[in-house]
């Protein structure tokens, strides 16, 4: 299965592939099942222990969880700039739009230990009731992929500043906005099952 790096090398007739590597998206269908049991998991627990999550639930910080969606969602938008740049072959600029969406996963992180610190403050803990087991885990597993995504960031952001991809070949960077927007989908869900389907 071939993987067209720019939208003129799709032949008619053809079958138009996905952007980036084959390879990233098998990971990423395997991070998204993984992601969907937990949901169902959580989703199926809360429903027979629905008063106590409701109390649990009671005492989250909204806002916070909030802006970092906002945040993951401006970071998503500024990644697909940098990759339509680098499309455009201006491999330079592109690594702004990279280091900028880095910027925002870095204030993600900053606003989640800050909430983390918060929960740990009411007492959660992974020992804790079922929620705070199913809540918690889900959490750090999504901050997990966030920094993975950060530090797939930076290798793209320098590899710009530094004209590896003048040659037009960006499928790693495409690889790399696939993935990262895997991640902000993933906060999406998580943000409505958790702080709003309450």
């Amino acid at each position: 299965m071939k993987v067209y790096a720019h939208p003129e090398d799709h032949q008619p007739g053809s079958v138009q592939a996905l952007p980036g590597d084959l390879a990233i998206w098998f990971f990423i269908a395997a991070e998204l099942l993984v992601f969907a049991v937990l949901f169902i998991c959580f989703a199926e627990v809360r429903h027979e222990q629905a008063l106590s999550f409701r109390q649990a639930e009671d005492q989250l910080a909204r806002l916070p969880a909030l802006a970092e969606t906002l945040i993951l969602i401006c970071s998503s938008y500024t990644v697909v700039g940098a990759v339509e740049t680098l499309r455009q072959g201006h491999a330079r600029s592109a690594s702004r739009g990279f280091l900028l969406s880095l910027s925002l996963g870095a204030a993600f992180c900053v606003l989640k230990i800050l909430e983390l610190h918060h929960d740990a403050e009411l007492g959660m803990s992974l020992s804790g009731s079922s929620f705070d087991m199913f809540y918690l885990s889900l959490i750090v597993f999504h901050f997990m992929h966030v920094l993975m995504g950060m530090s797939m960031l930076s290798v793209v952001a320098w590899r710009s500043a530094h004209g590896t991809y003048a040659d037009g070949a960006i499928h790693g960077a495409e690889s790399v906005a696939a993935f990262w927007h895997m991640v902000d989908l993933l906060w999406v869900f998580l943000f409505v099952l958790v702080y709003v389907l309450s």
